[in-house]
């Protein structure tokens, strides 16, 4: 069976668009706090091979640098990870769930369709707020954080909880080695408030082209495509991937984005101390890395412990970034999420 993902009567494209050298500024905020959330359940690339045909371990971690990643337990679900991410984050910024007054989850794994998985977290934790789901899939981060910075910035709102959080095991084929090996679970937050002008999003971009959607994304499901026993049994409902196009596209595409956004900013690779990309492939961050002479000890790497995990993944490394010290008041770091949509937001983000 084709495992491209095929609707009917949408064309490919024979190629996708550059990243687009459109540029925005948003200053005036600051992160104040951050935490994260895996599951306990750790599973082992020969723990893969033993369920998916032909994913040896060592082909494993050769091909995507994914050594092990979390799966969540049965009955845990999307708002589990983001209510323990959330909590950490504002136990780390000091504040409490009456001082939230926005609340926004980048995912593609919701709970349900409907209501939105914000609306679950947003009850959990008795916060009075508007509360929204956002899906950009694995650039979801930075749509997120851009979207409640506007917020904060222009004072409509005073603490924005921002929450990357993604179940990508429960809608993965586990016997497909293509795709399998590379997803796992987890969720990242931070709490946003009002910073000085030398702080937020010095210059960051958006984009996305959705000529590129089939390379990667789910048939089924929707309502294009309604869920049935048949496209069930076909297998249509999980994540299908062309991932050698989707290589080419993330390393051109990030690669184009910062570079524009360095020089919107009028800095250079040799100024930014850390870079925190989406954690896809420990192959395409190391193809970036060679493009734009980033030293390796630079670009900030965790994909080797949790796999791929979509909208939670640049708010996990931020979190683990802060707690080992890497990045301090003042410092101006480098963020980039790429994935389906085709979508993509790359930030320099003033600490």
């Amino acid at each position: 069976m084709d495992k491209t993902l095929s609707p009917p009567a949408i064309k490919m494209p024979n190629s996708y668009s550059a990243a687009t050298t459109r540029t925005c500024s948003l200053v005036g905020v600051q992160v104040i706090g951050s935490g994260s959330c895996v599951p306990d359940n750790i599973v082992t690339n020969q723990q893969m091979a033993e369920q998916c045909p032909g994913c040896d371990p060592d082909w494993i971690v050769q091909r995507t640098g994914i050594r092990e990643r979390r799966f969540v337990s049965p009955g845990q679900a999307t708002s589990d990870l983001s209510v323990m991410a959330a909590q950490r984050a504002m136990a780390n910024a000091g504040v409490f769930a009456k001082d939230i007054d926005l609340l926004i989850i980048a995912t593609f794994t919701p709970d349900f369709h409907c209501p939105s998985a914000a609306c679950l977290v947003q009850d959990r934790l008795g916060i009075d707020a508007p509360a929204f789901d956002l899906n950009a899939a694995c650039a979801g981060y930075m749509y997120a954080v851009s979207t409640a910075g506007q917020y904060v910035s222009t004072g409509n709102a005073k603490l924005a909880l921002v929450i990357g959080a993604d179940c990508n095991s429960r809608i993965v084929d586990p016997k497909d080695r293509g795709v399998a090996p590379l997803f796992g679970d987890g969720a990242g937050a931070v709490v946003m408030a009002p910073g000085t002008l030398q702080q937020g999003l010095r210059s960051y971009q958006l984009g996305s082209d959705g000529g590129g959607c089939l390379m990667l994304g789910r048939s089924a499901g929707g309502t294009k495509n309604p869920m049935t026993s048949e496209s069930l049994a076909n297998g249509d409902h999980y994540l299908r991937m062309d991932g050698k196009s989707v290589f080419k596209w993330a390393v051109r595409t990030v690669t184009q984005s910062i570079d524009v956004v360095l020089k919107s900013a009028g800095m250079t690779v040799d100024d930014i101390p850390l870079f925190i990309l989406h954690q896809a492939n420990q192959r395409i961050l190391d193809s970036v890395a060679e493009k734009l002479a980033i030293p390796k000890e630079r670009m900030y790497c965790n994909v080797q412990k949790y796999g791929n995990t979509s909208a939670a993944s640049i708010p996990l490394a931020l979190d683990e970034a802060l707690s080992e010290g890497l990045i301090n008041r003042g410092d101006t770091i480098m963020l980039s999420g790429f994935g389906a949509g085709l979508t993509w937001g790359t930030s320099l983000f003033a600490w």
